[in-house]
């Protein structure tokens, strides 16, 4: 009788372990996301029609993301979780495009005519599968990632579509290099002169609005954005600005579709 117990114990025991199964190991280098940005970006610019015309492996993709465990990513380095919250914000945000090309502008989605008001607009569809539940762009950008990743070079990650964003980069984010790639990323954003200059002769400091807007985030980090955005510039900019007197005015942020054109 006991050897006849021990052996439903054991059977019941193999039943249970081969319902746990450990969650399949995420790939921390974004090979699929990888593949589709240097598909369809060029020189900053995403051929949203030609992603529209192949979604397949953008859709799969975010499939790869949604199955991710809240309880798994809790268990990674902060780079790969940072990384991994960039890549979704990201690549949620084309598929958003691609779900409602042709569009003109972001702003137009989810809003009356592009106005945008208190929880309308592109970045209140609940779109992002993130942890077994449907969430927001906002809610990703300023619940997670701005709350729990105090690291202000975020802002020339995150893409909103727009051309007045940084540009998008042709390769993923990866925890694994993220720092450099963060690092090059604010180089890149303040070399695009119609963003962000400096007019020595007019001692004016041209910024985008993004400063503007998360300028609390730089300051938490640097004391002030002046200060943030120094290292980055080019020496002979950093030189000019250790100079004190200069007068910030923001640029203007154009909201059109950062799509390729001349395709």
């Amino acid at each position: 009788m006991s050897f006849r117990l021990l052996s439903v114990g054991v059977a019941w025991a193999l039943v249970l372990a081969a319902g746990v199964r450990a969650d399949p190991p995420f790939d921390q280098t974004h090979a699929a996301l990888d593949r589709v940005l240097r598909q369809h970006v060029r020189d900053g610019r995403v051929d949203y029609a030609a992603l529209k015309a192949s979604p397949k492996p953008l859709a799969e993709y975010l499939d790869q993301l949604a199955e991710v465990t809240a309880e798994s990513f809790k268990t990674w380095s902060e780079p790969d979780r940072l990384a991994f919250l960039i890549n979704l914000y990201n690549a949620a945000t084309l598929q958003l495009i691609v779900d409602n090309y042709p569009v003109t502008s972001i702003k137009r989605i989810g809003s009356w005519f592009g106005f945008v008001g208190a929880g309308s607009g592109p970045w209140a569809q609940k779109v992002v599968r993130l942890f077994g539940q449907v969430t927001t762009l906002d809610q990703v950008e300023h619940g997670i990632i701005r709350k729990e990743y105090r690291d202000a070079r975020i802002h020339f990650a995150l893409v909103c579509a727009a051309r007045g964003c940084p540009p998008i980069r042709a390769e993923a984010w990866v925890g694994a290099k993220l720092d450099g790639q963060l690092t090059e990323q604010g180089r890149i954003f303040l070399s695009e002169t119609e963003k962000n200059r400096l007019d020595p002769a007019a001692r004016i400091l041209y910024l985008s609005p993004i400063f503007k807007w998360f300028a609390a985030d730089f300051e938490a980090q640097a004391g002030s954005v002046e200060k943030f955005i120094l290292p980055l510039w080019p020496d002979a900019v950093r030189l000019s600005l250790s100079e004190s007197g200069y007068k910030i005015v923001y640029t203007t942020y154009d909201w059109s579709l950062n799509e390729v054109t001349g395709r």
